[in-house]
């Protein structure tokens, strides 16, 4: 009778135990190891100075005390040279005339120590009241202008910056760096109704926007994750202008 040594049989079990065949192999779990636990350090990285400083008047620990400390004086010297960078923090209502010298020339302005020379983000939102969609990207607008304050944002109403464009355009948000033009939103919201972390990520994508601007609030920045593919192309079609 031939022997199969990889039947698990009460036969084989007992050659197995005399050492004339070799023990099964166990197979191993294919499961992956769960991730390990944040450490302190990990946590607080995720906190302001404001915050760190509430952590500390209710901990008890001396070791984990002089950490927080020692974090929230970090976390100061940081929110201290972001509050030096935030230059504006508000929209800017500019004219036809001011277009040159409010955006393309201000977006080719460095910030103080900005080896790199990467300019300022400049959003341009040209608007027309009383259309809803234009009404709620206004309020967007405002949202992230305060939201980040190292960015400069300016308004415009859509046909005194460009003759004659048509309500079906509006609102169009143009995004200069360096002096050029980084994107085009045009009529935003017109195929749906657009969330705000949707113009968030958009710009956040084309570098305009650094997630490390927020001054004293959690530093991590999370995002719905929106897909460009949703847009139609008419909605971000290239609309040419002369300015």
């Amino acid at each position: 009778m031939a022997i199969n040594p990889n039947e698990d049989t009460e036969f084989n079990d007992a050659l197995r135990k005399h050492g004339i065949l070799p023990q099964l192999k166990t197979s191993l779990s294919s499961s992956p190891s769960p991730p390990p636990s944040p450490t302190f350090s990990d946590i607080l990285n995720d906190f302001s100075s404001y915050e760190l400083s509430e952590l500390n008047d209710n901990i008890q620990d001396d070791e984990k005390e002089r950490i927080i400390s020692a974090y929230r004086r970090q976390r100061l010297a940081e929110e201290k040279i972001a509050i030096k960078k935030a230059r504006f923090g508000r929209v800017y209502p500019i004219g036809r005339d001011d277009y040159a010298r409010e955006v393309t020339e201000a977006s080719k302005v460095n910030e103080e120590d900005d080896e790199g020379e990467q300019g300022t983000g400049v959003v341009c939102l040209l608007f027309k009241d009383g259309i809803p969609r234009s009404d709620r990207a206004v309020e967007q607008v405002r949202a992230l202008a305060n939201r980040y304050p190292r960015t400069k944002f300016v308004s415009i109403v859509g046909h005194k910056c460009i003759p004659n464009l048509p309500d079906s355009r509006v609102p169009m948000l143009i995004v200069y760096k360096n002096g050029e033009v980084q994107d085009q939103m045009v009529a935003w919201g017109a195929d749906r109704k657009r969330a705000a972390k949707e113009l968030e990520a958009r710009l956040l994508m084309t570098g305009t926007l650094q997630s490390s601007e927020h001054i004293g609030t959690k530093r991590s920045n999370r995002l719905d994750e929106c897909s460009d593919d949703e847009e139609s192309e008419s909605t971000d079609s290239d609309f040419e202008f002369d300015l």
